[in-house]
């Protein structure tokens, strides 16, 4: 982990979109109180059980958020984009980190230290009611993965994430349907919650039935609308 120059909240392009609420004297006292740090692919950025001392803004990079199964496997339970705040919710609940997160590729992200959060919180209901939305949202989410690990069949599941990647970081440009995240097949069947030989099986499936494409980490999805059938979710 490497410490950069520190940004400005009120010029940064990733600033969260509850930024928006803080008025410019908010935004400068948590511009003036964080740190800039970057990390290397696979490098974690906090751990399951650590206490937290503040909040991670992403600014850059893709970030993974996973916890430590009973059998030493990862299963990895959301994805962070920039502009998404990391380890709040422990933070805010002052309480451990209930899970660990790591950068899937070199990754830039802000540190507010926690006396610089909580006064623009206490200060700004507005920024308070969009926190409580976010956790809102995740906790929605966290409730969908648990019924979908439940319920669902590892096919349904594989497809699903395939699904959630491209919505979570898109796909490239010049190539359509190549889905921006490059996740190992490991880190891709700690996300689906089987293991590995199993993916692999799966992905070979999903080829020959001509929904995607693979080349080394690189999955291009070629039919989005098989592949929400497949997932058994409506969109």
């Amino acid at each position: 982990m490497d410490r950069g120059k520190t940004h400005n909240c009120e010029s940064c392009a990733s600033a969260p979109k509850s930024f928006d609420t803080l008025n410019s004297k908010e935004l400068n006292c948590i511009s003036d109180s964080k740190n800039h740090k970057v990390f290397k692919k696979g490098e974690v950025i906090f751990h399951e059980g650590n206490r937290p001392t503040g909040v991670y803004c992403l600014q850059e990079g893709k970030v993974k958020i996973f916890k430590n199964g009973i059998d030493g496997r990862k299963q990895i339970v959301r994805l962070a984009k920039p502009g998404d705040l990391i380890g709040y919710r422990s933070f805010l609940g002052e309480d451990l980190y209930t899970a660990s997160a790591a950068a899937i590729e070199e990754s830039k992200a802000c540190f507010i230290e926690r006396d610089s959060f909580f006064s623009v919180l206490k200060a700004n209901t507005e920024f308070s009611w969009q926190l409580i939305q976010n956790l809102t949202r995740e906790l929605r989410d966290a409730e969908n993965l648990v019924r979908d690990m439940a319920q669902k069949s590892v096919r349904e599941r594989l497809a699903e994430i395939l699904l959630i990647l491209k919505e979570k970081y898109g796909t490239n440009e010049a190539e359509p349907g190549l889905l921006n995240a490059k996740l190992s097949r490991e880190e891709l069947a700690n996300f689906v919650g089987t293991a590995t030989e199993t993916l692999i099986r799966l992905l070979s499936d999903f080829k020959a039935q001509g929904l995607i494409t693979t080349k080394g980490k690189n999955i291009t999805i070629l039919d989005a609308e098989e592949l929400i059938k497949t997932a058994n979710i409506e969109y």
